[in-house]
């Protein structure tokens, strides 16, 4: 199953309860990461690992490629502070709302195969 494939995001909060991040990856074996670190009410780090079928990360890349993000210049966007202030909004909204879609994906394969409850 391998190729040339590699997903990987990667968010992190530093704030009144620590630092704090959630990150996910798909490898090109197939096989997705995720962690997430809250301290909020004392909460452990959640990690997992599993591996998918080969459809799924063709989804995946069907996805991104439907999403017109690779048409995309990430060097107009603001920093983080200051997105409205973006030179490319429209750019930055089709990055936004891609990563809703993929998070919505890597929540609901971890919830169905470790039967845990996202974040």
């Amino acid at each position: 199953m391998a190729s040339d494939f590699y997903l990987c995001y990667y968010v992190e909060h530093k704030g009144k309860f620590g630092h704090e991040f959630l990150e996910f990856e798909f490898q090109p074996d197939g096989k997705p990461r995720y962690a997430n670190n809250s301290n909020y009410k004392n909460d452990v780090m959640i990690r997992k690992e599993a591996y998918v079928h080969r459809s799924v990360m063709e989804e995946l890349k069907g996805i991104i490629n439907d999403s017109d993000i690779t048409k995309e210049d990430d060097s107009l966007w603001s920093p983080p502070v200051r997105v409205n202030q973006s030179k490319d909004p429209d750019g930055l909204q089709v990055f936004y709302y891609l990563v809703q879609v993929l998070k919505c994906a890597v929540f609901s394969l971890i919830g169905l195969h470790f039967k845990i409850k996202p974040l």
